[in-house]
């Protein structure tokens, strides 16, 4: 497969880390007024030549979900399908039609296939996915717990580590719930990132299930020291540059976000966080993050 030379084999020792690609991109978030927006209905980033970064446009969705594109050499899997169920207003079928033929033009072949996958069935992450019923070569997967884990064969083993072979590119897949039963997390070892969804990014970290949310964080520090994780890749920006402060639930302007891209030692503060958190429920407030773990009594 061609490539920019981000591909690994190693998941050893330094000697095997990937060399991370700079995110060197500002992303589109929002306008003081939406009336008065100008940006693109879909944010497309290419990362490296077989891996694009979406992000949907603030005007039409608050959430501004990430999406992510990743091609192999028999067919390309686009994780997640934002927030917005119309074409007309989110044209995502049409930004990865373009962005796969764009890629096809320099990698001819035949046959070419696309599977959809989720980080997890909340709204914001499966609204696009019907843009993409009766198109050719596609497979859809429910992001629901029965679907996702039928496909991942979760259900037989919740901690194997599920392998998605794209052709020459293999994505490792790990059940992760936490933020949500049927969350799953993505490892690529083309980039070496780590597509954390709504389990892991800079933002409101809404816990649905505390001891669930605790395993997961622990395993995905594990698996990170196992692997050359280069980006920890979540599907949402909602924290500013300020430490500790996040812009208010519903925002559609933040001019002052932070980088998407977290590290696999800010994972270890999520840890040490959880650790202070203790399963209390409320609002837990740190420089990068929020805890926020609702009152299973309420």
């Amino acid at each position: 497969m061609d490539s920019a030379g981000q591909q690994t084999t190693g998941a050893g020792g330094d000697e095997d880390r990937a060399t991370a690609a700079p995110l060197d991109v500002r992303w589109i978030h929002g306008s003081p007024s939406a009336k008065h927006n100008t940006d693109p209905d879909i944010q497309v980033h290419a990362y490296d030549e077989n891996t694009v970064i979406l992000r949907q446009n603030k005007a039409i969705d608050y959430e501004a979900p990430f999406m992510f594109l990743l091609f192999g050499t028999e067919r390309a899997v686009l994780i997640d399908t934002g927030a917005t169920a119309s074409a007309e207003y989110f044209p995502l079928r049409r930004v990865v039609d373009e962005a796969v033929g764009s890629w096809l033009a320099e990698h001819p072949r035949d046959d070419y296939g696309l599977l959809v996958l989720h980080t997890h069935p909340h709204g914001d992450h499966v609204a696009g996915d019907g843009q993409f019923t009766g198109r050719p070569g596609t497979e859809v997967v429910d992001a629901a717990l029965d679907g996702a884990w039928d496909f991942f064969g979760f259900h037989d083993d919740p901690d194997a580590v599920a392998r998605v072979d794209l052709g020459g590119r293999v994505l490792e897949c790990l059940a992760t719930p936490g933020h949500h039963r049927a969350a799953v997390t993505f490892y690529d070892p083309w980039t070496g990132i780590l597509l954390t969804g709504d389990t892991v990014y800079p933002g409101r970290l809404y816990v649905e299930d505390w001891p669930a949310f605790t395993r997961t964080v622990d395993r995905l520090i594990d698996f990170c020291a196992r692997r050359p994780v280069t980006h920890v890749l979540g599907c949402h920006i909602e924290m500013s540059r300020e430490p500790g402060r996040d812009y208010p639930v519903r925002t559609t302007y933040q001019p002052d976000e932070p980088p998407l891209e977290m590290t696999t030692d800010q994972l270890l503060d999520i840890r040490r966080a959880v650790g202070s958190v203790a399963g209390r429920p409320g609002r837990h407030v740190f420089d990068d993050f929020v805890i926020c773990l609702r009152d299973p009594g309420h």
